[in-house]
């Protein structure tokens, strides 16, 4: 297998990302106005209560079974560290570059977090349908990869939704003001209580307080709503359906007596892929207009996430394989080196709106990193096929 056939493979998946997303820049246009910045929110809660879901759901529910899941326990923990080296990645650049402290969250946030989720949705079945790929039949890749693709989507909305999201949080509020509160709390304490009692009640008082506080302040700090996004809740559904031999008889399968309603949730969740990269398009035309953010730190994310968490991601995926952590399938090995290569989450601009910290910003980083992913990501592609061929 040549490396003009891998990377001829490789390159066609990113072309038609970046076909579909300069359709959706050019839609966005404000001569234009087709997918205007209403029309982008509007179409993007679609995605994300709907579209979503229902490609997760339903390609978990066709694919995953309980043994194919129990095979496949590494890919959570290879997410899981692709969070973990990403964050402190981006923890030595900010020590670097030495970011405005509204900016820090954003840095480590996409540091940290890939699209885990549409670019391998869209990806991997591309690459499925290529020739000279060393993943066999295209529709038995095709299946196998959308389930991977799937799975991939609905653990690193966890993550995301957990871990970074109160990432950023945290970096993007006041300290000082817990500080305060405590410091009110200390001076509620009578300096000359008048008897040894009135000491243990004052002392119980500030004891409870505290603990009400630091009780409200973690419950405010865990958005449960938000890490049960509607698509971690289509990835649980696909996951009882596809696991539950009963319920899976019921649904899956051309003799499946309730297949209608499978088939649904597919016909529906195919909308998710190119509605989604049409919305990307939008977003991005949004960078063009610039901040006030410096060059190097624009680099310094961009190293991260396209040089060196691949060759970290390198060196996970082949001592794993050593050790006989995962199986040699090498589609699952691809994914999994290509989990690590990913330019940022695309819900990090969200998550940014949430705590209006470095929108603008946000806005230029998934310009320039998702611009330089057409030529990273065909490399990385490239190279990733040859591995595991």
């Amino acid at each position: 297998m040549g490396f003009v056939d891998l990377f001829c493979a490789a390159s066609m998946p990113v072309l038609k990302v970046l076909i579909i997303t300069a359709l959706g820049s050019f839609l966005a246009l404000d001569s234009i106005n087709i997918l205007g910045e209403s029309t982008r929110k509007q179409v993007n809660e679609l995605v994300f209560f709907v579209f979503n879901p229902a490609l997760v759901g339903s390609n978990l529910a066709n694919t995953i079974t309980y043994e194919s899941l129990i095979s496949l326990w590494f890919m959570p923990v290879n997410i899981l560290l692709t969070f973990i080296i990403g964050s402190v990645l981006g923890w030595v650049l900010m020590i670097i570059t030495k970011p405005p402290q509204h900016l820090k969250g954003l840095v480590l946030g996409t540091c940290s977090a890939g699209n885990l989720g549409n670019m391998l949705l869209i990806i991997v079945p591309a690459v499925c349908k290529e020739k000279g790929t060393p993943f066999g039949s295209s529709d038995v890749c095709s299946e196998y990869g959308m389930a991977y693709a799937s799975l991939s989507m609905a653990i690193g909305a966890v993550f995301l939704w957990s871990y970074v999201y109160n990432l950023v949080r945290v970096f993007s509020q006041d300290s000082g003001n817990n500080q305060i509160e405590t410091a009110q709390e200390v001076l509620t304490v009578p300096l000359l209580p008048s008897s040894e009692s009135s000491i243990d009640d004052s002392k119980m008082k500030v004891m409870l307080s505290s603990m009400k506080q630091h009780f409200k302040n973690l419950s405010s700090r865990i958005n449960l709503q938000a890490v049960f996004a509607p698509s971690t809740t289509g990835a649980i559904v696909g996951f009882v359906i596809g696991t539950i031999a009963p319920i899976r008889r019921l649904l899956i399968g051309t003799t499946a007596p309730l297949r209608v309603l499978q088939d649904s949730a597919s016909l529906v969740g195919d909308a998710a892929v190119p509605v989604v990269t049409l919305i990307v398009g939008g977003n991005l035309l949004r960078g063009l207009k610039g901040s006030g953010i410096s060059i190097p730190l624009v680099l310094g994310i961009t190293a991260v996430r396209y040089i060196f968490l691949p060759l970290f991601g390198i060196l996970i995926v082949k001592g794993a394989l050593y050790f006989g952590l995962v199986h040699a399938d090498p589609l699952y090995l691809f994914v999994l080196l290509l989990q690590f290569a990913l330019p940022p989450a695309m819900n990090i601009g969200t998550i940014t709106q949430l705590f209006g910290a470095g929108e603008n910003d946000c806005s230029v980083i998934m310009l320039w990193t998702y611009a330089l992913a057409s030529i990273s990501l065909t490399l990385w592609s490239t190279y990733f096929m040859w591995l595991v061929a």
